[in-house]
């Protein structure tokens, strides 16, 4: 059993040449994912999540502040207006749009709140969408996997080192009774 963690030093690397070996691969497991028969998945998501986290630190990253918008609500635009000294109609006019679903995003990337250290200027109030990224860590993970974990294993260093050791546990060592000990192995 293997306890030690090895940091991913180069994230956005290791994105982009994992995806371009194994990304067709990871995106039919997760479509796979959703009929296949496994107990304990959300046990499993929630260990590699920690043990993710503890390989790529996200300021050494930033490719979601980057590349991605979060999806705002009223509530973020009213808070983080406040907090910048804005009105809601100021900051929505001049940061934000709806886009065809209805949804509130960015009017560009990368995110007008991130600093050149990565470092969000807006950390203490920023949207709940950025504040629960990449969401590998919420129960029901099969849930999520059509519109999102899918998306951000394109994306996210974080989600696609989760759903590479779940391709790994699940369809090479062939477990479907899973536990947190999984992560772990």
């Amino acid at each position: 059993m293997s306890t030690k963690t090895v940091k991913i030093k180069e994230p956005i690397k290791y994105l982009r040449s994992t995806n371009r070996k194994k990304g067709k691969k990871y995106t039919t497991f997760l479509r796979g994912l959703m009929i296949r028969k496994v107990r304990g998945m959300d046990t499993l998501a929630a260990e590699l999540n920690k043990e993710a986290f503890k390989k790529i630190d996200c300021l050494d990253c930033a490719n979601c502040c980057k590349t991605m918008s979060p999806t705002y609500t009223k509530v973020d635009v009213k808070r983080i207006s406040k907090h910048v000294g804005m009105t809601y109609n100021e900051y929505f006019d001049k940061y934000l749009y709806k886009d065809e679903t209805g949804d509130i995003m960015n009017k560009k990337t990368p995110c007008q709140f991130l600093k050149k250290d990565n470092k969000c200027a807006i950390y203490p109030v920023r949207p709940k969408d950025c504040s629960g990224f990449p969401h590998t860590q919420l129960k029901d993970f099969k849930l999520f996997i059509t519109g999102t974990h899918k998306q951000n294993i394109e994306y996210c260093p974080i989600t696609l080192n989760i759903v590479e050791r779940m391709h790994e546990i699940i369809i090479e060592k062939g477990k479907t009774n899973l536990t947190a000990k999984d992560a772990k192995s």
